[in-house]
């Protein structure tokens, strides 16, 4: 029987998981890893135009460039077609690392949702399992994350922050939202691994095994 089992750590968890994840994920997609240098757009001038200086951004396989005959709009979307066109090798390396962080990540959050009806598998606790794939998530998520400033040198970078940029050092470009966000979900990946065994503890407490002795369904436990 299945027995929907709701405290407030174990909900705690369970909305963290999802959150961490669709971070992770956007931020993996978004371009605005890094602001480029400053640039001018002469050409950008007149009523009702935006002109004067702007930042291009680049992100992990995208960009957004101010485009048009008068520099109106902006076009975001990938500068590279292949896996191999990526900026730099060290890019391509944190891009996997990245990639199978979020995957085990968003995994997690879906068995989360499940967790609500379902607290074991194969008689281990559902809760322990997860933690252990989110501390794992979030040490790959921090291996990509350490490899991307490496790829600082290439001449993708060059273009966007001047000569001087090297690895580990963006010279005229400054980190944008989306470096931010995969730190503070790779940050909440690894506190969702401590949460998930105090959900493991609430939903196996002594007034929830009563609960389930007195013939309820639905359990919910402050």
């Amino acid at each position: 029987m299945c027995h929907v089992i709701v405290t407030c750590r174990s909900m705690l968890w369970t909305l963290l998981s999802i959150v961490v994840a669709f971070a992770e994920l956007i931020a993996f997609m978004s371009p605005d890893w890094l602001l480029g240098s400053p640039r001018s757009d002469s050409s950008a001038s007149g009523a009702g135009v935006d002109s004067g200086e702007y930042r291009p951004s680049l992100g992990l396989y995208s960009r957004c460039l101010r485009v048009g005959a008068r520099g109106i709009g902006v076009s975001c979307g990938p500068y590279a077609r292949t896996f191999g066109e990526v900026a730099s090798g060290f890019w391509q390396a944190a891009m996997l690392f990245l990639a199978a962080g979020i995957l085990v990540l968003a995994g997690v959050a879906c068995i989360s949702i499940f967790s609500l009806c379902f607290q074991s598998i194969l008689k281990k606790s559902i809760f322990n399992i997860c933690g252990l794939l989110q501390a794992i998530g979030g040490l790959l998520l921090m291996v990509g994350l350490m490899l991307y400033p490496a790829g600082w040198g290439s001449e993708k970078v060059i273009n966007y922050c001047g000569a001087e940029a090297l690895p580990f050092r963006p010279a005229l470009c400054s980190l944008g939202w989306a470096f931010y966000a995969a730190i503070g979900g790779t940050l909440g990946s690894f506190l969702c691994a401590v949460l998930s065994s105090q959900a493991e503890i609430a939903t196996s407490s002594d007034k929830v095994q009563e609960e389930i002795e007195e013939g309820k369904s639905l359990i919910c436990l402050l």
